[in-house]
């Protein structure tokens, strides 16, 4: 009999773990697999932990990492990578929002010897706003014409894994961390089911538009090197305007010796434009070093506080 570990990010999730657990191992009770439950708990302010302390005193498959702060989603599917000791790894988001009903088929798809790994994504939003939906479709749209590793549009964190795939995950220990992007960096033969939008089923999520930018530039700038080619092509598009302008100041001054050169509004205007080109150029750039960085300073991903 296989083992099936099951990894489950949670940050703020009181009511949900109480109804996530039995869903979910309802459906693996009909699977002939071993399971194992790794919570990770990402220092969460409510009662999260506590939650699953109760399932793990009535349950000895289930199990739990707790952080000594918050560190984020993706240092929680880390931590919960590296402790799941099963054949197969399942990730699942603790809402519900990740169809339990789906693992029966995409554990038979991972049997089958066909694929490495089996993942889910979502063909519409229904039940989220349309400036959210809209950010996000856009997204991938960009990230798939600038990076040269393809991110499925509406692909979920949901996944089944091999244990061959799930090493080669955690071979890449880089600080900054987008998940669906290394999913599909390391390669592997991967299968996607596709499914409508499911509401959380309990909580609200933590996930808000600004939180969603920030992660989303995380992502291109994590896959992608075009943001410096653009500052390249931005400094010298700029150049060779600046060139051609003062060719024209000169031959109009020699054509015309009694024109006057552009007043101080219109040098202004130009200084300010070029000043803004450079900080933004700056800026871009910076976001690159910053990542380096941190890389360098070789900090944990993750502190655990707890676990068992």
């Amino acid at each position: 009999m296989k083992k099936l570990s099951i990894v489950v990010p949670c940050y703020n999730e009181q009511e949900s773990v109480p109804l996530f657990y039995p869903a979910v191992k309802k459906v693996l009770a009909t699977l002939p697999v071993e399971p194992e439950y790794w919570f990770v708990d990402d220092g969460s302010k409510d009662n999260t932990l506590q939650e699953i302390k109760k399932l793990t005193a009535e349950d000895n498959e289930v199990h739990f990492i707790s952080f000594s702060k918050n560190f984020g989603k993706e240092a929680a599917i880390y931590a919960g990578l590296q402790a799941a000791n099963g054949d197969y790894v399942v990730l699942m988001d603790v809402d519900l929002q990740d169809p339990p009903s789906f693992l029966p088929k995409m554990y038979s798809l991972l049997e089958s010897g066909q694929y490495d790994a089996v993942g889910c994504c979502r063909i519409d939003r229904k039940g989220e706003s349309k400036f959210k939906s809209f950010l996000s479709d856009k997204f991938y749209d960009v990230i798939n014409r600038i990076s040269k590793t393809e991110i499925v549009s509406g692909a979920r964190d949901y996944r089944m894994m091999t244990r061959q795939m799930v090493n080669a995950v955690l071979s890449m220990k880089e600080y900054s961390r987008f998940s669906k992007g290394i999913f599909s960096w390391v390669g592997f033969k991967t299968k996607y089911l596709e499914y409508h939008n499911i509401e959380r089923v309990a909580g609200e999520t933590d996930w808000t538009t600004r939180k969603l930018f920030k992660y989303a530039l995380n992502g291109i700038a994590d896959f992608s090197q075009a943001p410096l080619s653009l500052a390249v092509w931005i400094g010298m598009s700029s150049f060779i305007l600046s060139i051609i302008s003062i060719i024209f100041v000169i031959v109009r001054k020699i054509i015309n010796p009694a024109s006057s050169i552009f007043g101080w509004a219109s040098t202004i205007s130009i200084i300010l434009l070029i000043g803004g080109l450079q900080l933004l150029c700056i800026g871009i750039i910076g976001r690159y070093i910053g990542k380096i960085y941190l890389q360098v300073k070789n900090r944990p991903i993750y502190i655990v506080k707890e676990k068992k």
